[in-house]
């Protein structure tokens, strides 16, 4: 059932991601790159068969099998993941940030879309 669970998770924060990137927005494309990266360590952690109460480092005196051990290689890239995902986000907001201020606009596009004139 945790599979169904995590599997949805899964899909949806990738769904939700994708939405936001589809956007003109520039806050709404960092939120989906940061959603997408979300999905994307979850996809890199579930692949790694998380177990609870097992350590990932070998110990004397216990067989060194996969039944007794977490693997630790997914640990370590969701780490790592995490650490450039931050580091990605804080670019994306200064750049955002910078273009609204030269622009005077959030779009992607560096403009507003055109709004029709009112009828008289």
């Amino acid at each position: 059932m945790i599979e169904l669970a995590l599997a949805s998770g899964i899909g949806v924060l990738t769904a939700c991601g994708v939405y936001l990137l589809l956007r003109a927005r520039s806050f709404d494309v960092i939120l989906g790159l940061t959603l997408l990266s979300y999905a994307t360590n979850l996809l890199i952690f579930a692949s790694g068969r998380p177990v609870i109460g097992k350590p990932p480092v070998l110990r004397e005196g216990v067989a060194g099998t996969l039944a007794n051990y977490a693997d630790p290689l997914p640990q370590a890239l969701v780490l790592t993941a995490i650490v450039i995902a931050f580091a990605m986000t804080a670019v994306a907001i200064v750049v955002a940030m910078r273009s609204r201020a030269d622009n005077r606009s959030d779009h992607v596009d560096g403009h507003e879309p055109e709004t029709p004139e009112p009828e008289r």
